[in-house]
């Protein structure tokens, strides 16, 4: 049995170990299993004490059990159901492809993987139908997804074709060496050029569905941007991504009072424009081939709904400072 300390946390295997500490003592126990940086959700957790999965000092105990220093809390989080992802014949936007890797321009209000409330019409059932041959390191729900994009995000993703492909796809994230770049439409008239967002992202404590600014079981984020035009309480920025954590872009522009357009999860609740989903584009997408070595950069164009709004604040030529063909 193979045991990995960090944080106070034994992981073994498939079960997770707390050990409570005075300061948390006289706590919920669901609410410091969901608070103690696993990323599963209150109900998920109650759920798990209830199926009698959660055990305080080797016995099962309720959701209100008051904890004690001292006690011993143990989580066994069983595996994921493998459900059947049948593949679907769905029209890709293909940038690129061949026996390693496929490049995918995706649109606006598709879902990437499936998930609860979202087992057809994904990018994996197209992908399922289309290649036949994907990556199984995520197993059968997330089949060659290296990396993901929102999905009311537009733009470029890249999946992998067989295993070695995935895993050195996946090196080149961790190392920060893929370059990713976004078009956002932001609210508010930014103070400055150009700047970096450095602030740690994690799951929001008053709203496990969002992610926000937080030192409390937070990674490390990175975001730079760069204005490419203001007109009146808009603007128009390119982002490019230092680490890829959930909503990073979204969190971080809300985090300095510039929310994007469209967001109605972390900006106005009255979306602008009429936007259903937020104002971002992966419009770049580059990487080292991961059999060949050789770097690859691809660009997709604005779509058409977002391309429109920037015309209405007569921000389209702005796009020639990422773009020389769109305008």
């Amino acid at each position: 049995m193979i045991k990995r300390k960090s944080k106070g946390l034994i992981l073994v295997r498939n079960n997770e170990i707390y050990h409570v500490d005075n300061n948390r003592a006289g706590q919920r126990l669901d609410v410091y299993v969901t608070s103690s940086g696993n990323n599963l959700s209150r109900s998920y957790i109650q759920k798990l004490i209830g199926e009698g999965l959660v055990k305080v000092n080797g016995i099962e105990a309720r959701a209100n059990y008051r904890l004690k220093e001292g006690d011993e809390i143990a989580v066994e989080i069983p595996p994921p159901t493998e459900l059947q992802v049948l593949p679907e014949q769905i029209q890709l936007d293909i940038y690129y492809e061949d026996l390693d890797v496929i490049v995918i321009n995706k649109p606006r209000g598709m879902v990437v993987h499936p998930a609860e409330g979202n087992f057809y019409g994904t990018m994996v059932n197209a992908l399922l139908y289309h290649c036949r041959d994907l990556s199984g390191i995520n197993g059968v729900l997330r089949p060659g997804i290296v990396h993901r994009i929102d999905k009311d995000t537009s733009g470029l993703l890249m999946a992998a074709k067989n295993d070695l492909a995935h895993e050195r796809l996946a090196d080149q994230l961790k190392e920060h060496t893929v370059a990713r770049g976004y078009l956002a439409l932001a609210h508010g008239s930014m103070q400055f050029d150009q700047g970096i967002i450095n602030a740690p992202i994690g799951r929001d404590p008053r709203d496990r569905k969002k992610m926000a600014v937080t030192s409390r079981n937070s990674k490390n984020a990175i975001t730079h941007y760069r204005v490419l035009g203001r007109a009146g309480d808009y603007t128009f920025l390119e982002l490019r991504l230092e680490t890829g954590r959930t909503h990073q872009i979204r969190v971080h522009l809300a985090h300095i009072g510039h929310p994007l357009a469209g967001d109605a999860r972390y900006g106005p609740a009255r979306p602008h424009f009429d936007l259903a989903g937020q104002f971002l584009h992966a419009y770049l997408l580059g990487f080292i081939h991961p059999r060949e070595t050789r770097y690859l950069e691809f660009k997709a164009p604005l779509p058409g709904v977002l391309l429109e709004i920037l015309k209405s604040l007569d921000l389209a030529g702005s796009l020639e400072q990422v773009y020389c063909f769109q305008k």
